[in-house]
């Protein structure tokens, strides 16, 4: 959302009925403390990671970004070269087999890819305007990626490309959901995208808590509504994540209101068109992030934000707070460990 540069550069309905069964609603663990060990300290606000080919990715302000050894903890970094670029925050990123992708938040919104084995750094797109803004990108493979956005006209934002990134077509307003009036997007955790096989989620904010759904890789959109707190400038979905074509969580709240944590999270067992409202009593309120556990067949899920860090085994059903210390992105590439990011901060962790 446009406004989350102003809101948050020092971080940066009632429940439908679900018409399908759930996963089995069985702790995967009994219980689960967690390990965080610092492993770099810069001076930017990290809100993008990704993960590949044994490299965990991320990008910040400044232009800065790097890429950190999954295995040993080697870090690499980078900074973008033109003034232009620096002047941007990097709140999304994509990394494919071959290529890392950055893309800016706000005007102009620039598209930069990067050739991993040799770092050659190349500016693929451009947007400018005054309501452009960016919010979260990802891709499926080395040549189809999506990202997503606030409306610059009468819809939502939505870029596609099929070459790799050279280059972006913008999708028509009339092949897209109609445009609520102040609905937008949160660019905080890159997480308002989430894809599996040729579905691809993406999720809003303000006026509305919408989840918009194509089955076809962006080409065709339904949308459907949450029960998520909604109606304010800083409300609504921050984050949203898939297991597969059924099973899907989302988190988020009001930004303003931090410990409010009465409808600020729930689930779906129908490929998003329904959604059930989380349990409130010792649940997080407004985060950020949230994911399903890997291997742990959509039980487990992490919510991560501002407050700190939760854990569920059942689906939502309970939660415990696992630390005080808050991150604003996470990114998981097994059962028990991942990297958190936050501000000035980089940290590995492992669930027990």
């Amino acid at each position: 959302m446009k406004n989350m540069l102003f809101f948050a550069l020092i971080l940066t309905f009632t429940a439908c009925k679900t018409n399908s069964k759930a996963i089995e609603k069985e702790t995967f663990r009994g219980d689960v403390t967690m390990e965080i060990h610092e492993i770099m300290t810069d001076s930017i606000s990290i809100r993008a990671l990704d993960y590949a080919n044994g490299d965990y990715w991320y990008s910040g302000n400044d232009g800065k970004y790097g890429r950190i050894h999954a295995a040993t903890g080697a870090i690499k970094k980078f900074q973008l070269t033109s003034m232009e670029a620096r002047k941007m925050e990097y709140r999304s990123i994509a990394v494919t087999e071959h290529y890392t992708y950055l893309l800016s938040a706000g005007n102009p919104a620039l598209i930069y890819k990067i050739t991993q084995a040799t770092d050659e750094v190349k500016l693929v797109y451009t947007e400018l305007g005054d309501q452009v803004f960016y919010d979260s990108m990802k891709f499926w493979n080395d040549q189809e990626g999506i990202a997503f956005g606030d409306p610059t006209v009468d819809c939502l934002s939505i870029i596609k490309t099929i070459d790799g990134g050279e280059t972006w077509t913008k999708s028509k307003c009339t092949d897209l959901p109609k445009f609520i009036k102040g609905e937008a997007a949160f660019a905080a955790s890159n997480s308002n995208i989430s894809i599996y096989k040729d579905n691809v989620w993406v999720v809003t904010g303000g006026a509305a808590a919408r989840v918009l759904h194509s089955k076809d890789r962006g080409s065709t959109w339904d949308s459907y509504p949450t029960p998520i707190i909604a109606g304010g400038e800083m409300t609504g979905i921050y984050a949203i994540d898939f297991t597969d074509n059924k099973h899907g969580v989302l988190i988020g709240g009001d930004w303003n209101n931090k410990e409010d944590n009465l409808a600020n999270k729930a689930i779906s067992f129908d490929g998003g068109k329904n959604w059930k409202l989380m349990d409130a009593e010792n649940g997080p309120g407004y985060c950020s992030d949230i994911v399903f556990i890997p291997e742990t067949n959509g039980k487990e899920i992490l919510a991560v934000g501002s407050q700190g860090i939760w854990w569920s085994g059942s689906q939502g059903e309970d939660w415990k707070k696992l630390t005080d210390q808050g991150f604003y992105t996470l990114k998981m590439i097994n059962d028990k460990e991942g990297v958190l990011a936050g501000h000035f901060n980089v940290s590995k962790f492992i669930l027990k």
